[in-house]
């Protein structure tokens, strides 16, 4: 290997040690992610509560069909374990192979920002690393169609 083929790496790993990233941690953190959205997937309330913290919440703008007025909508980590329970019980909600893109957009030590690229929308959670097990404490997410919401 030549020099120059050593310096992106001596600098990918100055910047995951100044972080605290480890290569478990990412790891980690994209299954945390993945859990997220491959149990609405898959059926499985079980995978959801591996990955959310119990006080997680789920944000999204919506638009009052009387009013058109948007609004912050709220959901909460108990909707979110029935949302994975019920939601593709027929197996008809997501395409055969279903997109679940996971890009880690910062670590720094027990947090992380994460952005999940899936079918029809993107989700932006914050991670937290709390006794050694990250989970989701926020989601912010929108369809990639916004006149969905």
């Amino acid at each position: 290997m030549s020099r120059s083929m050593y310096l992106p790496i001596v600098l990918l790993f100055l910047i995951f040690k100044m972080n605290g990233q480890t290569a478990q941690d990412s790891l980690d953190i994209k299954q945390v992610a993945l859990d997220y959205i491959e149990s609405q997937h898959n059926v499985n309330p079980d995978q959801f509560e591996r990955a959310a913290h119990p006080r997680m919440v789920k944000r999204t703008f919506w638009t009052n069909t009387s009013t058109k007025k948007e609004y912050l909508r709220e959901t909460f980590k108990d909707a979110m374990v029935l949302l994975a329970e019920t939601y593709n019980k027929n197996g008809d909600r997501f395409p055969e192979n279903p997109k679940k893109e996971v890009v880690i957009l910062d670590v720094v030590d027990k947090t992380a920002s994460v952005k999940l690229i899936a079918d029809e929308w993107i989700d932006y959670m914050h991670i937290i690393k709390l006794n050694g097990k990250w989970t989701i404490v926020n989601v912010l997410w929108q369809f990639k169609d916004a006149g969905k919401h």
